[in-house]
């Protein structure tokens, strides 16, 4: 399954798109999407369909998709813990979804739906021009192998870094994830890893980069022990509700240096909006209404 080149998606004069996920209330991503529509003189309105909500709880992901279609939706986005579950109710793939096996937004056009992946070239962007341009790469753990971390791991490898450990709970995703990898870059060095204070103990990671869900509004706490932080590793977090995950502000009160999931967040929107509309979309407008977005609960789509 890939995309053609008569795939991409034609300038649209209106949006309409949303976002599933589990837990979503306090997301971000639909103020910086109808924003950014209001700013280039679309109709654009974007909303959340949270199965933790009473008219979606238990329900399955492919009547929600279903449903959305039937309701004349040109885009979804999708994060946990559907990235991996929605490929089977795709029609197609993007090259880079296809090789990252993960797909966060989908387009809906002409009765088909197109996967694709923006949220590896969303962290390695907020990687490259945040916080941490400079930071040393020999060495990075990565905690999570769902969804967001098959990108985050596909990100890193981009991004520089020589060995890239791995863990989840689930061991065997893990490994999974360490053998994608070592096949799409035969030079990289990837391990999956059982132990975290056993590998930080032996090898002194440069950097800790969380990709699991824990750290959400809903998940509380860290995946990565904080009594293991050391002043001398950077910290990056793909979580961005809220902002300052617990691992964070362990890190920033270390002395580490940290890379929040805003930029993550804000970057892969980026790309998603232009998937949606056709039209370029202005990163720096739309981390503004990021950083403006009082948080508060977004008004969700009922079905």
């Amino acid at each position: 399954m890939q995309l053609g080149p008569n795939t991409s998606t034609p300038v649209r004069q209106q949006m309409l798109a949303g976002l599933i996920g589990q837990g979503i209330s306090l997301s971000r991503t639909p103020a910086m999407h109808m924003a950014e529509a209001a700013t280039q003189g679309l109709q654009g309105l974007y909303r959340l369909l949270d199965t933790d909500t009473p008219r979606l709880q238990g329900k399955p992901l492919a009547e929600i998709l279903n449903a959305a279609e039937l309701a004349g939706f040109d885009g979804l986005n999708i994060t946990y813990p559907y990235k991996i579950e929605v490929i089977g109710l795709l029609d197609q793939l993007s090259p880079n979804a296809q090789a990252v096996g993960a797909v966060n937004t989908v387009v809906l056009r002409d009765g088909k739906r197109f996967g694709h992946n923006t949220d590896l070239w969303g962290f390695a962007q907020s990687f490259r021009q945040g916080l941490l341009p400079d930071a040393k790469l020999d060495n990075v753990l990565l905690l999570g192998a769902g969804g967001a971390g098959v990108a985050v791991a596909f990100a890193l490898i981009e991004c520089g870094v020589r060995h890239l450990s791995i863990f989840d709970a689930d061991h065997g995703r893990a490994q999974g994830l360490a053998d994608q990898i070592t096949r799409r870059f035969p030079d990289s060095q990837v391990t999956a890893i059982t132990d975290i204070a056993q590998h930080v103990a032996a090898s002194r990671p440069d950097g800790v980069v969380n990709a699991t869900p824990v750290g959400m509004a809903k998940l509380p706490g860290s995946a990565f022990p904080l009594d293991l932080l050391d002043a001398r590793m950077w910290v990056a977090d793909v979580v961005y509700f809220p902002l300052e995950t617990a691992l964070l502000a362990a890190a920033r009160a270390k002395g580490c240096r940290v890379l929040p999931g805003s930029g993550m967040a804000v970057f892969q929107a980026v790309r998603a909006f232009e998937l949606f509309t056709g039209r370029k979309a202005d990163p720096t407008r739309m981390k503004a209404t990021f950083d403006a977005f009082d948080a508060k609960p977004v008004q969700r789509t009922k079905f």
